[in-house]
């Protein structure tokens, strides 16, 4: 895949990832379950490599801050710039470091960079509320990475991987053999 192809389906990714919020109706509860942001993210580290895919995650969540003020930039956007920026940088990476490309593989790197997507969150929220003088405790980060989030983790479990498989069979995308 050539640069403009990826640049071209980066900046489709980021377009996604400000406009499917909305889709949650900017209902923050509703939003923060479904995680609609992380979708184009994964696709983008998936489809593109994370070469492209970090830098895009690490922009999202501060330019829809800035456009549209949500999600609210302090500690927010900023604390979901880090996690999103791991997210894109772990799949992206584990998917094309692989010989063999398959749903094994693809679930792998998702899982692994939600894990390590979520960890980064937590450090970057306990370093921003840190600055203000509030704790950051281990009940709010399980509320807020595992609990509030399941939802969205089995939405993207579910969805990721049905698209990527179609993309595979339409020789959109191809799994490495």
């Amino acid at each position: 895949m050539n640069n403009v192809k990826k640049l071209t389906l980066t900046a489709m990714f980021m377009a996604l990832g400000l406009v499917l919020p909305f889709l949650t109706g900017q209902i923050p509860q509703i939003g923060s379950m479904l995680l609609p942001m992380h979708i184009p993210v994964f696709f983008c580290a998936l489809i593109c490599g994370w070469q492209w895919a970090t830098p895009m995650a690490l922009m999202l969540p501060v330019l829809r801050s800035l456009l549209f003020g949500m999600p609210p930039m302090y500690p927010t956007a900023i604390a979901m710039a880090f996690e999103l920026a791991a997210y894109a940088f772990v799949a992206g990476f584990i998917y094309a470091s692989v010989k063999k490309q398959n749903l094994l593989t693809l679930f792998i790197s998702i899982i692994a960079a939600m894990i390590a997507g979520r960890i980064v969150w937590g450090i970057a929220q306990v370093i921003l509320l840190g600055l203000n003088g509030k704790p950051f405790t281990f009940a709010a980060f399980l509320a807020g990475a595992v609990t509030n989030a399941i939802p969205g983790i089995i939405l993207q479990l579910i969805l990721i991987p049905l698209v990527m498989l179609a993309l595979d069979r339409a020789k959109l995308v191809k799994f490495k053999k």
